[in-house]
C-alpha cells in the first residue's frame, strides 16, 4: 500500500510540475500597435517550438528604460524590444545580460549591421528618409539628394519628428562633409533650413496625419510608416538620397536577472531564423538581417530595404549606436532651442 501511495504522490508532484511549466509565460517588453503584433510573428513560433507562450508588456522606448532602471533588481520582463542606440543605454546600465551567442544558431548568418555588440542583435532594419505626396508637388519634382529639402518647392510644406531629431542633423552633418559625430558642422544648413518647416510631429500617427492630409506633402519618415499609408491607398513616394538614408535598427536583449535565460535566448533564435525574418519584413517592409532570409522579389524592390552588401554600403548611414546614443540628449536640446522656438 504505501508502494502505491508513493507511486501516486510521485505521479501528482509530476503534474503539478507539468502544470507549473505550463502556466510560466516569456515575457517580452516592447512597443504597442503594429510592432507588438509583428513580434506575434516570433512569439507564435516560439510557443510552437518550446511549449511556452509568450506575454508582451508595451510601452514607449524611454518610458520602459525608466522602468527596467527601477525594476533593475527584480525584471518585470524577460526580453527588450527596442532601438539599437537605446539598446546601448540598456547595455550601460547592467540591464542586459551577455549574450551566449553560441546557443544562438542562426547567429552565424546574419549581416554584419546585426552585430550591434556582445548585448544585442539586429533583428531588421528600416531607414528614416525624405518622403512626399507627388499629387501635391509640382509635376517634376524629385527628392534625389537631402539637398532638396531645401529647395524653394519644399519650402512651407515640410515637417520633422521632434522627438528625435538625429535624422537631420545626421543628414546636414553628412552634407557638411562631417558625420554624427563632429554634427556641428551642419548647423548653418540646419538654420537655413528652419523657415521652411512647416510642422514637427510627437508621434508615428501624427507623422501619417500630417501626409495623410497633406498639410505637410514632404516629410522626413520611417519607412515602414509610409510602407504602412501606401498600403493604405496615400500616394507615398519614398525617396532614398544619393547620400543614404538614416538607418535605424530594432534590436532584442535580454534581461539581466532573468530566470529563463534559456528560452530568452531561444526567442533571439527564432526571430533569427530566416523563414521568420521573411515573415517579419513581409509583415513590416523593412530589411532582413539574415542573409538567408528569402524575401519576396517585389518587398525587395521597394526603397530602403537592403538585401546586398552593395545596397548597404552605397545606400545606408549607419551611426555608431554609442555616439547615437550619447548625443540624442544634446541634439535634442539643441534643435528645441534653436529649431523649434
Amino acid at each position: 500500500m504505501k508502494r502505491i501511495w508513493g507511486v501516486l504522490g510521485a505521479m501528482v508532484l509530476a503534474l503539478a510540475s507539468t502544470a507549473a511549466s505550463a502556466q510560466e509565460k516569456l515575457v517580452v517588453s516592447i512597443w504597442g500597435g503594429n510592432w507588438k503584433e509583428g513580434a506575434g510573428i516570433i512569439a507564435k513560433e516560439f510557443t510552437k517550438r518550446t511549449g511556452m507562450e509568450v506575454e508582451f508588456i508595451t510601452g514607449g522606448t524611454l518610458d520602459r528604460l525608466a522602468k527596467a532602471k527601477v525594476a533593475k533588481d527584480s525584471p518585470e520582463s524577460d526580453v527588450v524590444f527596442t532601438t539599437s542606440q537605446v539598446g546601448f543605454l540598456y547595455q550601460a546600465d547592467g540591464l542586459f545580460e551577455k549574450l551566449d551567442k553560441a546557443k544562438i544558431a542562426n547567429y552565424a548568418g546574419l549581416v554584419s549591421a546585426a552585430d550591434r555588440g556582445d548585448y544585442e542583435v539586429g533583428v531588421y532594419s528600416y531607414v528614416y528618409s525624405p518622403v512626399y505626396r507627388a499629387d501635391l508637388m509640382p509635376k517634376d519634382f524629385k527628392l534625389t539628394s537631402w539637398n532638396d529639402l531645401w529647395s524653394p518647392e519644399v519650402a512651407g510644406k515640410l515637417s520633422l519628428p521632434d522627438f528625435d531629431p538625429s535624422h537631420i542633423i545626421i543628414a546636414s552633418a553628412v552634407l557638411s562633409g562631417g558625420t554624427a559625430a563632429n554634427w556641428e558642422v551642419g548647423i548653418p544648413l540646419l538654420e537655413k533650413l528652419k523657415p521652411g518647416v512647416k510642422a514637427f510631429y510627437q508621434s508615428d500617427a501624427t507623422s501619417q496625419d500630417l501626409l495623410k492630409t497633406g498639410e505637410t506633402p514632404v516629410q522626413v519618415m520611417l519607412s515602414i510608416n509610409a510602407y504602412h499609408l501606401i498600403q493604405n491607398g496615400v500616394p507615398v513616394t519614398i525617396a532614398i538620397p544619393k547620400e543614404g538614408a538614416v538607418v535605424g535598427i530594432d534590436v532584442l536583449g535580454i534581461n539581466a536577472g532573468t530566470k529563463k535565460l534559456d528560452k530568452a535566448q531561444e526567442f533571439i533564435n527564432v526571430a533569427l531564423d530566416p523563414e521568420i525574418q521573411r515573415q517579419l519584413c513581409n509583415f513590416h517592409k523593412c530589411s532582413p538581417m539574415h542573409k538567408d532570409a528569402k524575401i519576396d522579389a517585389e518587398l525587395a524592390k521597394l526603397p530602403g530595404i537592403f538585401t546586398t552588401p552593395e545596397q548597404w554600403s552605397t545606400q545606408a548611414i549607419i551611426t555608431p549606436d554609442e555616439i547615437r546614443a550619447k548625443l540624442l540628449p544634446t541634439w535634442k536640446a539643441w534643435f528645441t532651442e534653436n529649431m523649434m522656438q
